[in-house]
């Protein structure tokens, strides 16, 4: 992420950050609009999303911090808008193109971001339902699809079993003969 996002150009940056930091779909941070951001009470409020349901998702503090300097703020428009015609964004292909490039990452795509936001929050301790609301995903079987852990996570949670075995604890399921249980 943080090369990716040192790749990125000025006026680009923002927008990887908050694809990043919302989990939002391409077509949701072309849609959004400054309307729909609540810096206050640090809410984005998603409109048009695939599902047809409207969600709201929360804003932290790295992409409060983002969206307070965009300069798009004082047009009331959209938050990217297209730098050529001042409107709705259509494209970013070329600007994530060069960032990936500069940054020197081989396949990677926009809609990847929304992956690594999933995975991260499951890597983070947060429910599978929560990351499929904040998704807008109608079911977690979809949100499941997107939370894939790092091999450095997987690791760290089977390191949990070094302590946990040597602890000695006692567990309250009984290995009984014929039957599988917990030692």
């Amino acid at each position: 992420m943080d090369r990716l996002l040192s790749g990125c150009s000025d006026d680009f940056r923002p927008f990887i950050e908050t694809a990043l930091h919302t989990g939002m779909r391409r077509s949701e941070l072309f849609n959004l609009r400054w309307d729909d951001v609540n810096l206050r009470n640090r809410l984005i409020h998603v409109r048009d999303s695939k599902s047809g349901k409207p969600r709201e998702i929360p804003i932290d503090d790295t992409l409060a911090a983002t969206l307070r300097v965009l300069p798009s703020r004082f047009g009331k428009g959209y938050v990217f808008p297209s730098p050529a015609t001042g409107g709705r964004l259509t494209t970013v292909q070329r600007q994530f193109r060069n960032a990936v490039k500069t940054a020197e990452i081989e396949n990677v795509r926009l809609h990847d971001l929304r992956h690594t936001f999933a995975s991260h929050l499951v890597m983070n301790g947060v429910d599978i339902e929560t990351v499929a609301e904040l998704l807008g995903h109608a079911s977690i079987v979809m949100t499941q699809r997107y939370a894939h852990l790092s091999p450095h996570h997987k690791t760290r949670a089977v390191k949990v079993l070094d302590t946990a075995y040597q602890t000695g604890a006692i567990t309250d399921t009984p290995l009984q003969a014929g039957k599988s249980g917990t030692l």
